[in-house]
């Protein structure tokens, strides 16, 4: 089918209503860009999942990096969407304005000419993503091992997707396809969806981010979702993105993260603690670590606060009682109106009903 066929089917589709997840949240952002909501039949429902990195992080992530940047001779290293998520107590930003030391760079390589300039500060990497980036925190380890380098430490909050996708179907969500972030399925190849598709019945599609490899996908689950509704089988993986994903995915990048990181349980924000759903870094380099075990508390900060639905597709982001009135990308109250990622953000941003 050529891109208007495609169009053309999803936008006549009169079958059973079928209700698709993006667990990414850059596809949440090319969705919302690209008008794709408009572009298909009432009868699919385009629902944002947990694929934001920032917005899974629980609120005990952020006060121990509050406590860190307010630590004399500790520096704080981070992204600068993390700056204004909430804590239980405040946001990074506020911290910075009482004082504390934090620095915001575009690349985590960046952390080590600044250590080397002061060999007296400790810096502190607020480690956070998904399979995505745990290759590129692994080469961080690599280096400060190789180069014998003492002043550098990590605070990890690395997430896995197929952990996080197993909790919601378990519990009963309302899902009948997955669009599977093409990043991930890079590193992890298309084959770490297979085990939830056979488990589940469900079809998972690995797509890209251009407005017509989002569309390509969404036509293929919804194809599945008909066939398994005539009793073939709908567990299937397709991977749309086949110039870059393979169903084996970068091998060396996968064995590179197995070098220094174990698979662990892990809180997210709202969510409560998934089972072998994160990474932390292996006992033998623990003394790397600022603390990241520890961290397994989750607060709000604002109670009327509904991130936790919405990362879980139970509510849209309109539907929170605080979205646009209380809560606004300049005042967020939970972690999912920060990050352009954010399904609230992106929402609010591109006037998204």
């Amino acid at each position: 089918m050529n891109l208007e066929e495609i169009k053309q089917y999803l936008k006549e589709y009169n079958g059973p209503e079928l209700k698709i997840m993006e667990v990414c949240g850059s596809h949440t952002g090319a969705i919302a860009r690209n008008g794709i909501p408009g572009l298909v039949s009432d009868r699919i429902r385009l629902i944002s999942g947990p694929g934001c990195p920032v917005c899974v992080t629980p609120s005990s992530y952020i006060d121990r990096l509050i406590d860190l940047c307010l630590t004399p001779g500790v520096c704080v290293v981070t992204f600068g969407d993390l700056m204004r998520v909430p804590g239980s107590r405040m946001s990074l930003q506020q911290a910075s304005g009482m004082g504390g030391r934090v620095k915001m760079v575009y690349s985590p390589m960046d952390v080590f000419p600044m250590a080397q300039r002061e060999p007296e500060t400790t810096f502190v990497f607020a480690a956070v993503g998904f399979e995505t980036t745990a290759p590129v925190y692994a080469l961080m380890v690599e280096q400060i091992l190789e180069d014998h380098i003492e002043n550098i430490r990590l605070l990890t909050a690395l997430r896995t997707m197929p952990g996080i996708i197993d909790r919601l179907c378990a519990g009963g969500a309302d899902i009948q396809g997955f669009l599977a972030p093409g990043h991930v399925a890079v590193v992890t190849g298309s084959k770490a969806f297979e085990p939830l598709a056979a488990k589940y019945s469900l079809p998972f599609g690995v797509a890209g981010f251009t407005g017509e490899q989002i569309l390509t996908a969404l036509c293929g689950i919804v194809k599945a979702c008909e066939r398994a509704k005539s009793g073939k089988d709908g567990g299937l993986v397709m991977n749309f993105y086949p110039s870059v994903v393979t169903r084996e995915g970068n091998t060396e990048a996968q064995e590179l993260v197995e070098r220094y990181f174990g698979v662990s349980d892990a809180v997210w924000r709202g969510m409560g603690m998934v089972p072998a759903s994160g990474r932390l870094l292996r006992e033998e380099f623990a003394a790397l670590d600022a603390g990241s075990r520890d961290l397994t508390e989750d607060h709000k900060i604002n109670k009327a606060c509904c991130c936790d639905k919405v990362l879980m597709g139970k509510m849209k982001p309109t539907q929170c009682p605080l979205f646009q009135k209380v809560c606004s990308p300049l005042r967020p109250q939970g972690a999912c109106m920060v990050s352009t990622e954010g399904n609230c953000y992106t929402y609010y941003v591109n006037h998204r009903e």
